[in-house]
């Protein structure tokens, strides 16, 4: 079905069997740097759902460069536990390859026991915070030298290749850049004294593993930082790596400092594949696109292009690991989707904890959470289609029980419908095409226009139930709030009114912020339009940036805290302020409404009174459960679990990991009888 695909590819002597690569990614499921039965378990089912390449890392090649908590290779004593871990993966059909890195720079020294962070230059970093000690001549060698030790051991643990790391502002990047690297002497100044770093590591590891084993870096297609290196300089820098001994190139975006989007759905699909084929051009040895490749298709079309010889798919594999296998199969309809979201994974990990999935419940817990078949099948009745509702349906009739689902509107989804309305948010809508494809394949009855009742519940005499009847809108007490002006946020996202030209949010939390967004974006031109303007030169840069922006609604919300987003991630918090800015979204923070006017909002503000003029009001302080069903069900002695916002507001996340651990427990308790 996807002939490129599937094609199997040699890299050096490595024959690897299709074009799919799981690329290193940063976990978080240790805290010692060690290697537990947590990652084993992960890696067997990156290997084992059908991906040809499976890349661990990063890890570390000394406590200077990669800190205490990420994986490491600096000590002979782990080569044991990588050698379990090249054998687990390998056993499910997959080879493996091992990412080596040094932060430089980006290290935090309260995570290298106090160490000093080195670099190219003694710069201070945005991503760090620190200014790391510029590096002497013997300190450049020691760290070449600990490459060199790291390859040798990731050899003898079994690992099959090597990809070093020369991307996302580390080290090699830092000596690359001249923002970076300030240095007077042979490795600063001129291309060819920033390049002599990596160039030595490359030729200094490619000599002690041998020419028969396959090396490959990672690379910046462009650093997307002010003053640094573009994709006009990054071809140049692609020909001295593959001159000086790899045998594959994998190109992905920018720096983390960069403020354009690397990884959440502001960035496009295949949005920097034009990256991979831009070093494509320039070398002979395979390349590998990166971000945000979420299907089969547009795989196959990056290859079909000729853009790219391998794919990486990331968070595509955390959230269906079974996705290279479903492909293969024909059933992508079934293939559960990553949209973009970073808050199971992205967000966590900038957080200290370790990467999980949104919408699969069992990233990082492959060893623990399983759903297995029941030898007796139950009477399950779920109430409610919403994403809770449908994961508990989904696992319930995988698990074998009996599964009837019921929804009080005309579709599935809930209240995805609504998160999924403001810009760039549509790829929500891929999470209700997943469950409508399960529930189908499933063969899960589901009855619509259903208002649930206990008496029903009894009429149907099931033998659980699980309540996931969702949330409402909070409209909190204030004087004027009934007028025909004022909306709910999901008034606002469900069924896009007509609004005025100006138009108060009132309250600054995810939600807030979203519709703000959607008001603003209403009125300015689509891509299509845009991509037609530009194709023709119909208008200057600088208008075409304005009819992008500027749309038919001036927006300012109002806040009773200091500062706007504080429920919103911290992978993504600075791109929706920077969406703000860009669309004109005024801010008014620390302040209280108290009335809302036919014509103006007065607010409370450093004790003073004010009030601005408007023609539509949104409110946007948060959501209530709807759960006046779990009373009645428990005063009839009914089984019943609650989930999802019903029970405890919260995101998407948590309702359906609460779907899917409905039914774990319902098994253990099974098991128990």
């Amino acid at each position: 079905m996807y002939p490129l695909l599937f094609t199997p590819i040699t890299i050096n002597t490595l024959q690897i069997k299709n074009r799919i690569a799981y690329p290193a990614l940063g976990l978080l499921y240790s805290y010692d740097s060690l290697l537990n039965d947590r990652y084993y378990e992960y890696f067997r089912e990156k290997a084992k759902g059908g991906a040809g390449l499976v890349t661990v890392g990063p890890v570390g090649i000394d406590i200077a460069g990669s800190g205490r908590m990420a994986l490491s290779l600096a000590d002979d004593d782990k080569i044991p536990s990588f050698k379990k871990l090249t054998t687990i993966i390998k056993s499910e059909g997959a080879q493996t390859f091992v990412q080596l890195f040094h932060a430089g720079a980006y290290s935090y020294s309260k995570l290298t026991d106090d160490v000093q962070p080195i670099a190219p230059s003694s710069v201070y970093s945005k991503y760090s915070k620190q200014v790391p000690r510029e590096m002497t001549l013997e300190d450049i060698e020691m760290v070449q030298t600990a490459f060199v030790k790291a390859a040798l051991r990731a050899q003898e643990a079994g690992f099959d290749g090597i990809e070093i790391i020369a991307s996302a502002g580390y080290l090699i990047t830092q000596f690359l850049s001249p923002i970076t690297n300030k240095r007077t002497d042979r490795y600063g100044g001129s291309f060819e004294n920033r390049v002599r770093f990596p160039r030595e590591v490359i030729e200094k590891v490619r000599k002690a593993v041998g020419f028969d084993f396959p090396l490959g870096i990672r690379m910046a297609g462009n650093d997307f930082v002010k003053g640094s290196n573009t994709d006009r300089e990054t071809p140049l820098f692609a020909k001295v790596y593959e001159d000086a001994g790899v045998d594959i190139i994998n190109v992905t975006g920018g720096w983390h400092e960069a403020k354009i989007p690397q990884l959440p759905m502001e960035l496009p699909r295949m949005g920097y594949a034009y990256l991979a084929a831009t070093i494509k051009k320039a070398v002979h040895v395979p390349v590998m696109a990166s971000n945000r490749i979420a299907t089969p298709e547009a795989a196959e079309k990056i290859l079909r292009d000729s853009m790219a010889d391998m794919v990486n798919l990331g968070r595509v594999l955390i959230a269906d690991p079974d996705w290279p296998t479903k492909a293969k199969e024909g059933k992508t309809n079934l293939i559960r989707p990553c949209v973009g979201c970073n808050q199971g994974c992205t967000d966590t990990l900038f957080s200290g904890m370790p990467v999980g999935c949104v919408l699969n419940a069992r990233a990082g817990y492959e060893g623990e959470r399983n759903i297995m078949k029941t030898d007796t099948p139950l009477r399950i009745m779920v109430i409610g289609a919403g994403p809770g509702g449908l994961e508990a349906a989904v696992r319930a009739k995988e698990a074998g029980h009996r599964v009837e689902l019921y929804e009080m509107s005309t579709d599935i989804g809930g209240q995805l419908w609504i998160a999924a309305a403001p810009p760039h948010k549509h790829e929500l809508l891929e999470i209700i095409r997943y469950y409508r494809a399960m529930v189908k394949h499933l063969d899960i009855p589901v009855f619509y226009n259903t208002a649930m009742t206990v008496e029903l519940i009894k009429e149907k005499n099931p033998d659980h139930v699980i309540i996931a009847t969702g949330a409402e809108a909070v409209m909190p007490p204030i004087e004027g709030i009934g007028l025909p002006h004022v909306y709910s946020a999901w008034d606002v996202l469900d069924n896009d009114p007509v609004l005025g030209g100006n138009v108060a949010v009132i309250g600054g939390g995810a939600v807030g912020i979203e519709t703000a967004l959607f008001i603003a974006n209403k009125g300015t031109i689509s891509p299509e339009i845009l991509h037609f303007l530009m194709f023709f030169d119909a208008e200057p840069v600088d208008r075409l940036k304005e009819l992008i922006t500027q749309g038919t609604s001036k927006v300012t919300i109002i806040e009773m805290l200091p500062s706007i987003g504080k429920d919103v991630g911290r992978s993504t918090r600075w791109i929706l302020n920077t969406e703000l800015e860009k669309f004109g979204v005024s801010t008014m923070t620390s302040a209280k409404v108290i009335e809302i006017a036919n014509h103006d909002v007065i607010f409370e503000k450093d004790n003073i009174v004010q009030k601005i003029p408007v023609d539509n009001v949104v409110i946007a302080v948060g959501s209530k459960p709807v759960n006046s069903l779990l009373g009645q069900v428990e005063k009839c002695g009914i089984q019943y679990t609650a989930i999802g916002d019903c029970k405890k507001i919260g995101k998407i996340n948590d309702a359906i990991h609460e779907g899917f651990m409905a039914i774990v427990n319902l098994q253990k308790e099974t098991a128990k009888i």
